[in-house]
């Protein structure tokens, strides 16, 4: 298929953007705590402009040492931090990709505990839903020192090579809940009237204008639908829009939602439809001439360039596509579809990994953030490495140990590559996890991995093959519980009815309140196979699985009639029905089938049989622990480059 426009240059003010794809702003504690960039911060965004991004915008750099959400972005609050940024732009520019740099001030939308115990600072004392720390309402005279922090920040911003930035005016942010009245309930000059509450993102703008000069380009980010009762809804971003434009602003990007938004829009996961706000985006077009940044949940080329075609936007953002595969542009240039690593909205290490203070991390790309460790072009002496196991770790890792130009085999006892990740794309929503098997798939034929199939690893065949290095990434299984009645017949395993082997209906009960639990209920539910019943000891259902993405699928659970029955143990499986017990009373739930969801533990067995081979032996994935493909990619990779 051909590319009308994704590929062609456009201009952001006089600044040429070689072409319309953007890697958008995302947090991913690589800088220190003082702001300065890394050589990991460096490389990450530096295998983007290899990889022919346009434009990169960095992630939200903050204004002065109070102002951050998250420790361990970047900063440019004084002058120190200007060189370590310099040399990021400097090897940047060697791709022929611009880049912006994003400022802000996180507002209520952050905690004392990152901004060294100063307590979060807002237009009103209105506490953030998420965050719930109580801000300090701030006074005009620390207004107007906000608007010279971004005023000097920006003349660094300049300073250090880059070719325009960003205000973030937008996602419930300072600058952001000055202009909305979701979060802004003041009675002065920056409160009340339209006018009043655009006041203190044009004091900041004329402030950056005059420290960068009418020729450096500005972008604004803000939220056209905050999607929160009183928040800023698509009549009123018009009004942003035209106001931005009249006040000299050289781009819009056009994001959406607030921290804690009732559709939690802000930060899209596998159950969002694609681009679906990109009419947003379209509706701000037909007010303003100056380009706009279409986003949320564009993972597609293809579909990027539709957007464009149809005049919804001037740039596309793929700020997850580009953590998933900063080589995207290369690939969908040349046409090499199948080669890209496709986002699938799973949130685990982009999300899950900042809400625990972690680096930002890609399932499907595990060498995300690791840029700066692996270096394919570095000689080796060549090995005869055996992987023993076809699940993602065992894959990642005989791809990455073919890469680094070792010869590799890997067993698999059954008839497919995959393991779990097969069972896990049947669940609603989760179809496109198959993407990534059929990616890698594709990488172990293109960098030469001899595959076995139905081969069963032994402490004889082994020895028989005579490897230099082995790879254990059996994975694990099933946990059986000790449960009277559990080899009954209408007992199935959930993996069993995710992959069809197993059919149940009727009164169904699951028994184990987890992931695996919740989303074979959502599974069955989906297909109307009866009445489902999730019984689990623990207080929460799904307890491991990051905000974002609980939250929906609790709330499809809710529309699809499931029932969760929690603080209960499951004591017996009996012929009509579970004998549960809760606080000492025993009560029997009549039921049909039984679906066991216990979680899983490794299968390891074969490691003690495999002593012999000393430290030419590393066990990966779920074979050392039962975790998440995450866990198991990122090991994957490792050990197959360090085969």
């Amino acid at each position: 298929m051909n590319f009308k426009y994704l590929f062609t240059p456009y201009k952001i003010g006089k600044c040429e953007i070689p072409n319309r794809l953007v890697v958008t702003a995302m947090a991913t504690n690589y800088c220190t705590n003082q702001g300065l960039a890394t050589e990991r911060y460096i490389r990450y965004h530096e295998e983007r402009a290899k990889g022919g991004w346009g434009l990169i915008i960095t992630e939200n750099y903050a204004v002065n040492e109070h102002a951050m959400a998250f420790q361990g972005i970047g900063g440019m609050w004084n002058d120190e931090q200007v060189a370590s940024h310099r040399q990021l732009t400097e090897r940047i520019h060697r791709y022929n990709t611009k880049i912006f740099c994003q400022l802000y001030h996180a507002g209520r939308q952050t905690f004392s505990l990152v901004n060294g115990g100063v307590q979060p600072v807002a237009p009103s004392p209105i506490a953030c839903p998420v965050n719930r720390e109580m801000p300090r309402e701030l006074t005009t005279h620390e207004i107007h020192g906000l608007v010279t922090d971004f005023g000097t920040a920006a003349e660094r911003v300049k300073k250090a090579g880059f070719d325009g930035l960003e205000l973030h005016a937008g996602n419930g942010y300072l600058i952001a809940g000055f202009m909305s009245s979701y979060e802004n309930r003041r009675t002065d000059e920056y409160g009340g009237c339209f006018t009043n509450r655009m006041r203190f993102l044009r004091e900041v703008l004329e402030e950056v204008r005059s420290r960068v000069g009418s020729v450096f380009p500005v972008s604004v980010r803000f939220a056209a639908e905050e999607h929160e009762l009183g928040g800023r809804d698509l009549a009123e971003a018009r009004m942003v829009a035209a106001l931005l434009e009249e006040m000299g602003v050289d781009m819009i990007n056009c994001s959406n939602g607030v921290y804690g938004s009732y559709n939690l829009s802000q930060i899209s996961t596998m159950y969002m439809p694609h681009g679906w706000t990109i009419k947003n985006a379209a509706e701000l077009k037909k007010v303003v001439n100056i380009p706009v940044l279409g986003v949320n949940r564009i993972t597609d080329p293809l579909m990027a360039d539709q957007f464009l075609s149809m005049g919804y936007c001037d740039f596309v953002g793929m700020a997850r596509a580009s953590l998933a595969d900063p080589f995207l542009p290369q690939k969908a240039l040349h046409g090499q579809f199948q080669s890209i690593r496709t986002c699938i909205g799973c949130l685990q290490g982009c999300v899950g990994s900042l809400i625990t203070g972690s680096p930002c991390r890609c399932l499907v790309n595990p060498e995300c953030g690791h840029e700066f460790e692996y270096d394919y072009s570095a000689e080796v002496t060549p090995k005869k490495v055996l992987v023993i196991g076809g699940g993602v770790a065992g894959m990642e890792a005989a791809i990455a140990a073919a890469r680094r130009g070792h010869k590799v085999t890997l067993w698999e006892k059954s008839d497919r590559l995959g393991g779990q990740f097969i069972s896990a794309s049947y669940p609603p929503g989760k179809g496109e996890f198959a993407t990534y098997i059929g990616c890698l798939n594709y990488y172990v034929k293109e960098t030469g991995v001899c595959v076995e199939f139905n081969k069963e690893a032994t402490e004889e065949s082994i020895k028989a093959f005579g490897p230099d290095s082995v790879l254990l990434a059996t994975g694990a299984v099933p946990n059986e519980p000790k449960l009277p009645g559990v080899n009954r017949a209408n007992v199935v395993y959930a993996e069993q009815v995710l992959l069809g082997i197993k059919t149940v209906e009727g009164r169904i009960v699951i028994a184990g309140g987890g992931e695996t639990g919740l989303e074979t209920a959502l599974y069955l539910a989906a297909s109307e196979r009866g009445d489902i019943s999730v019984v689990t000891s623990l207080e929460k259902v799904a307890k491991e699985l990051n905000g974002v993405k609980r939250v929906e699928a609790l709330k499809m659970a809710a529309t699809r009639g499931i029932e969760f029955i929690t603080n209960t143990n499951l004591v017996e499986i009996c012929e009509n029905g579970v004998l549960l017990e809760k606080g000492g009373e025993t009560r029997l739930l009549p039921c049909d089938c039984v679906v066991i969801a216990k979680g899983y533990h490794s299968n390891n067995s074969l490691k003690d049989e495999l002593a012999f081979l000393g430290d030419r032996l590393v066990t990966i994935g779920d074979a050392v622990k039962a975790r998440n493909a995450l866990e198991a990619s990122a090991s994957g990779c490792k050990a197959g480059y360090y085969a």
